[in-house]
């Protein structure tokens, strides 16, 4: 499968360079306004096949993007120092709004996956804006969020994340959800598996379980200045389900209409990923608390987006 990534900063890079050590991408272009960015990523990236995937990465433009399957958009500014966030959002639309159409004018029928922040809301624009069909525009979402659920959950109980089944609905920031009611680990309902293990989910387990999930974006950024490792895995992990057509079930952002009663805003729900991007979206079960928290978290995206007029 032929991968594009447009923007080369952190997150493009990271993301180019696990789908090499996966192999989950048999052709990768990186496109950054920055050339001499793009062609040193491209070239140090390539020097690391011989030890993981024959992947073919090149530097280029545009047009090169034709033919690609997935583009993925890692491009973007961040927040300076005094900014409001809808300053922030609508330099990061035009920006979108300038990238995207060169985009689909080279590979009018790829699948766009949006990994720059605020995610949720960049969905939300790019899938209005851009005319693909639902489930091609696609945000990465509480991917990451649910990945921190997992592993923490699995250290407190010694247990491989792989095995743990818990899911981060909502946005990707400060009103995500973690949906412990629905959480299982090797088929056993959480709480069953803690107990069993002698591990009890008190209340100050799970306080410190939800701050290490919600807040590590901040101690990680306050230590190095940035994420990027994660996210680029998960990035990875979405290329490998539409490149297989897995119709694996993963976290991530595009518009709902009419599950838990939400309208026409883009968060994070459990999404069955294959070859056409998203081709169906799960109704989570939920515990009342956690509808309410969804419901708030839904209402903060939809007034960020209204702010940008879509």
């Amino acid at each position: 499968m032929k991968v594009g990534i447009v923007g080369c900063g952190y997150v493009g890079s990271s993301a180019a360079y696990a789908m090499t050590l996966m192999g989950a991408a048999s052709d990768i272009v990186l496109v950054d306004i920055n050339e001499a960015l793009a062609k040193a990523q491209a070239e140090d990236i390539l020097h690391s096949t011989p030890f993981a995937k024959p992947v073919r990465i090149i530097a280029g433009d545009y047009a090169q993007l034709k033919g690609a399957e997935l583009v993925i958009l890692a491009c973007g500014v961040s927040q300076q120092p005094g900014e409001t966030r809808l300053h922030l959002l609508e330099r990061n639309t035009k920006i979108f709004q300038q990238v995207v159409p060169q985009v689909l004018a080279s590979t009018p029928e790829t699948i766009l996956l949006i990994a720059s922040n605020p995610v949720d809301v960049m969905t939300h624009v790019v899938a209005k804006f851009s005319g693909l069909p639902a489930g091609q525009v696609i945000g990465s979402g509480t991917i990451l969020d649910t990945a921190r659920f997992r592993t923490l959950l699995g250290e407190y109980l010694g247990i491989a994340p792989h095995s743990v089944h818990a899911y981060v609905l909502g946005e990707h920031g400060d009103s995500e959800v973690l949906a412990w009611s629905s959480a299982k680990v090797g088929g056993v309902p959480l709480y069953d598996f803690a107990e069993q293990r002698g591990s009890n989910l008190t209340g100050e387990v799970k306080s410190r379980i939800d701050d290490g999930v919600r807040h590590a974006a901040y101690r990680i950024i306050e230590g190095k200045g940035a994420t990027y490792y994660g996210i680029g895995a998960g990035l990875a992990r979405i290329a490998r389900a539409i490149r297989d057509d897995e119709r694996a079930v993963l976290t991530l952002s595009m518009p709902v209409e009419g599950i838990e009663g939400l309208e026409d805003v883009s968060l994070s729900l459990q999404q069955v990923v294959g070859a056409q991007g998203i081709i169906d979206t799960l109704e989570p079960t939920l515990s009342e608390e956690e509808r309410v928290l969804l419901v708030k978290s839904a209402a903060v995206l939809r007034e960020a987006a209204s702010e940008l007029g879509y």
